[in-house]
């Protein structure tokens, strides 16, 4: 059974002055935010809990949420970093041997004081993003006419600042594998759980250490391999981070960037960021390997892109782009003695696919050779 047409009215306007009228569910308030969707058919719970979505209103193009319940075990961090959540139709009957006890999508959001919307015509949502690009929104479940004026005001002056700061961890912390073969250290820019995991599991004790972590801060721990991880906001924001990412490189540790790690590696070497129309959020993005020219399908949560031909050929090259814009997926670096490499995409998706999780076996491999 699902809760549709059902509940207090709420309501999504948008920073064009689009009004849609749905049923209220999670938290009762106002929030703003920008409106961007998520192609994903399963793995709701950790886009809830992606610390990539800070600031961002996410929309599932799926029609039917929450069908599988909540369970402790898909927690990308722990807490939701998203500013609203809009559905189509959620399940509050939901079933599944892993779920928590009588918890539902609805209950999640309330915990996480989250407001959410449903019973609007999601798909037609989706529609107007991709014509016209991401924009800024609101939830509420106000009156929005009544607040329209004041409200557009608001949503126009929205912007999402000091992403990565808000995010990330403030102190260094340390995790052990069970075998302690390599130590990683992984500069949390707002880093999702599995990717730690995926470490631990093939053997590395990991450090997390702040997104401000500087080279001097690496040298102190002695790792083995440094890991940039994905993250919320402009990534060109981030200057202190990018400054010192320039001598981190210079210490000559193999490094891995997923997402927002790897706009920063290249912010570091000269590139820019660009902001997309409306972004890649979905577990079904098409990524070419140019070196081989196999194609991957990639799980994969940003709204800006490293410009393809600001990658400056005396530091690397683009070895891999997305088979839909052609936008730059990752860069191989091969300057001087550096080893490291970075993808847009997230070889560690807990919701899959998991195509590209040899990523990780490649990363060990570096590490192995310059241990």
């Amino acid at each position: 059974m699902s809760l549709f047409n059902q509940g207090e009215k709420a309501y999504l306007m948008l920073s064009d002055g689009t009004i849609l009228e749905g049923i209220s569910f999670g938290v009762k308030g106002t929030a703003i935010g920008e409106v961007v969707f998520t192609t994903g058919m399963t793995a709701y719970q950790e886009t809830l809990t992606d610390p990539s979505y800070y600031g961002q209103i996410v929309t599932q193009t799926f029609p039917l949420i929450g069908n599988y319940g909540v369970n402790d075990e898909d927690y990308e961090s722990a807490k939701s970093y998203v500013s609203g959540y809009i559905v189509r139709e959620w399940c509050n009957t939901p079933s599944n041997f892993r779920m928590n006890e009588n918890q539902t999508i609805d209950t999640f959001l309330k915990k996480h004081n989250i407001i959410g919307i449903h019973s609007i015509d999601t798909r037609m949502l989706t529609r107007k993003i991709r014509e016209y690009g991401v924009m800024n929104g609101v939830i509420t479940t106000e009156n929005v006419y009544e607040k329209k004026d004041e409200l557009l005001k608001l949503i126009n002056n929205f912007e999402i600042v000091d992403a990565v700061k808000t995010v990330t961890t403030t102190e260094p912390i340390e995790y052990k594998s069970k075998l302690s073969k390599h130590k990683v250290a992984l500069i949390d820019l707002g880093y999702k759980r599995n990717i730690r995991q995926e470490l631990l599991n093939r053997g590395c004790d990991v450090i997390v250490l702040p997104a401000l972590a500087t080279a001097e801060d690496i040298k102190a721990i002695n790792p083995d391999g440094i890991m940039l991880s994905n993250g919320p906001g402009n990534p060109a924001e981030n200057v202190q981070t990018i400054e010192n990412i320039k001598e981190i490189c210079k210490l000559g540790i193999p490094i891995f960037g997923i997402c927002m790690g790897h706009q920063l590696m290249a912010l570091a070497h000269g590139a820019t960021t660009e902001k997309l129309k409306y972004g890649h959020r979905g577990a079904n993005q098409p990524v070419i390997d140019i070196d081989t020219d196999n194609t991957f399908v990639t799980s994969q949560n940003h709204g800006y892109a490293v410009v393809n031909n600001s990658v400056d050929k005396k530091y690397g090259y683009v070895q891999y782009k997305n088979a839909n814009d052609g936008s730059c997926e990752g860069i191989r670096y091969t300057y001087n003695d550096i080893n490291a490499f970075t993808v847009q995409f997230h070889p560690e998706a807990h919701g899959g696919p998991l195509d590209t999780a040899f990523l990780f076996d490649k990363f060990i491999s570096m590490m192995e050779v310059t241990k």
